[in-house]
């Protein structure tokens, strides 16, 4: 198995992913918290690209970005398996995968940083991207049908982070009433014991974001 690290910010979404990926397979690891207004010697040389988390060492070699480490723990340990085994559905996943990050999570932080009549419009624009993810899930349990598959752990770092969002900015994204099989889905998601035990509390969060907020 080897030695295996994760370099992370247990606040970051993009983070959380990577540990539920690895308690998903089994894989024992190593955790080291980054403060990354501090950034250590070890970041910086496992990361000297981006200089940010996650990063994942396994057997002294360094591994970053978030989607390439998934790929990376599925191939290197194929037991209890994230992608379906057909190449079509597998290049699908890997698609909407992509869709989270570059287009709901962008869309969500402009929303965020809005103002005025902007807001509305940009609010908007992140709950139509959202749709398209309630689409998916419709008449499954998960995204990866009756157990979790690769994209439900991407998605999965969305629904803390969003009501985080609109707690700090005063704005609705994740709504019940428009989203309701989102909604759903991430009640049932985050009720799963490896994934409740790796994703900090919404007012912890909040907690966090407001003190940097303020420069504490």
């Amino acid at each position: 198995m080897g030695d295996v690290k994760v370099l992370g910010a247990s606040l970051s979404l993009f983070c959380w992913r990577i540990e539920w990926a690895l308690k998903h397979k089994g894989i024992d690891y190593e955790y080291i918290e980054q403060d990354l207004r501090n950034k250590s010697t070890l970041l910086l040389k496992s990361n000297p690209v981006h200089k940010k988390v996650p990063v994942l060492v396994h057997c002294g070699k360094p591994i970053s970005e978030s989607l390439v480490i998934l790929e990376y723990i599925e191939e290197k340990w194929t037991h209890n398996p994230l992608l379906p085994e057909d190449p079509l559905e597998k290049a699908m996943v890997r698609f909407w995968a992509k869709y989270v990050d570059d287009k709901c999570v962008l869309d969500a932080l402009v929303a965020s940083r809005a103002k005025g009549s902007e807001q509305k419009k940009a609010v908007n624009s992140a709950q139509e991207s959202l749709k398209l993810l309630e689409k998916l899930i419709e008449g499954k349990k998960f995204f990866g049908g009756e157990t979790i598959g690769f994209l439900d752990l991407v998605v999965g770092s969305l629904p803390n982070w969003l009501r985080l969002l609109e707690e700090m900015e005063g704005i609705k994204l994740l709504d019940s009433k428009e989203l309701p099989l989102l909604h759903e889905w991430a009640q049932r998601f985050t009720e799963i014991p490896i994934i409740k035990e790796c994703m900090p509390k919404t007012e912890d969060l909040i907690s966090y974001f407001r003190a940097q907020k303020n420069g504490k």
